[in-house]
């Protein structure tokens, strides 16, 4: 296990970063290069902003936003940071959305994981064991375990949709669950939702490849592990949102799924909303008004 401790990184170093992943993040990169990444979080006074250690004999951490004035069991909302699995990105992305979202009477937990440069499968073994932590951790006594919701931005959406399907996996499969928490809502922002696409289009240049440790024909054993799709069904309600003119994670990702969903009965709709890729971490864009009106549904 990899042992590096995860450095927050700057609005406009994340900003970098995804430029050097896809032509798509570059061009961004170029029109925002003045501007920043994203809103600085606006923190409700009397927020109690918490970091615990989860997984035993790891680095990893999460961050805790407890609402103020809170004494009852909350609606919940676990939080997962995209930036294609590559390494340098962590939970300082999602800081506006948590600090929003804990501002309107939801407990935020929201997690760092390794990236896919650690070996398979770091990233999606973190992500389970995060999500898990949520109703054993610190905080715990506040979480409603009946309104328990995954939200996550790009990649972070490939791993709320998988968190939503764990219980399909086969026992002794990554992340597969034996007890725990379960996922009541999931609102994928803007997912990698789409492997067998993500990998031919060579999305995030080939990030679902370096993810898996090979391409779908040469590890389909991972791919089944691993794509939402060929989870499906979840049998969890699940929101997905996506900006129309997304570049970086085209919204074809998002109809994939929902049509793939929906053909196995599943619960899934699709919302389009204006703009791009980043909006979604934006508290003040349409992309974030959609969450926050698939989350009252909590």
């Amino acid at each position: 296990m990899s042992t590096a401790k995860s450095r927050p990184i700057s609005r406009r170093s994340a900003l970098g970063a995804l430029g050097a992943i896809g032509a798509g993040a570059r061009r961004l990169a170029a029109t925002r290069r003045g501007g920043g990444y994203g809103p600085t979080p606006k923190v409700a006074e009397g927020t109690l902003r918490d970091v615990e250690q989860y997984a035993a004999g790891s680095p990893l951490t999460g961050e805790w936003w407890v609402p103020p004035g809170s004494s009852s069991a909350l609606p919940t909302v676990v939080l997962v940071h995209g930036g294609y699995w590559r390494p340098g990105f962590d939970r300082s992305l999602e800081d506006a959305l948590a600090a929003d979202l804990a501002g309107r009477g939801f407990l935020i937990w929201n997690i760092d994981y390794r990236p896919s440069a650690d070996p398979w499968p770091a990233t999606l073994s973190d992500v389970a064991a995060g999500f898990d932590h949520v109703t054993t951790g610190r905080h715990a006594d506040r979480v409603d375990p009946t309104r328990v919701a995954v939200v996550g931005h790009s990649a972070g959406g490939h791993l709320a949709l998988w968190l939503a399907s764990r219980t399909r996996l086969p026992q002794g499969a990554p992340g597969s669950m034996v007890s725990g928490p379960r996922v009541a809502l999931a609102v994928p922002q803007a997912p990698v939702a789409s492997f067998r696409r993500a990998s031919k289009e060579r999305l995030g240049g080939g990030a679902v490849d370096a993810l898996l440790g090979g391409s779908p024909a040469q590890v389909p054993d991972r791919l089944a592990a691993a794509d939402p799709i060929a989870l499906l069904p979840s049998g969890v309600r699940t929101v997905l949102i996506h900006g129309t003119g997304d570049k970086i994670v085209p919204i074809s990702q998002s109809e994939d799924y929902v049509a793939a969903a929906t053909a196995k009965g599943g619960d899934a709709r699709l919302v389009r909303v204006p703009g791009g890729h980043f909006e979604h971490l934006d508290p003040g864009s349409p992309a974030c008004a959609a969450l926050r009106e698939a989350l009252a549904t909590l």
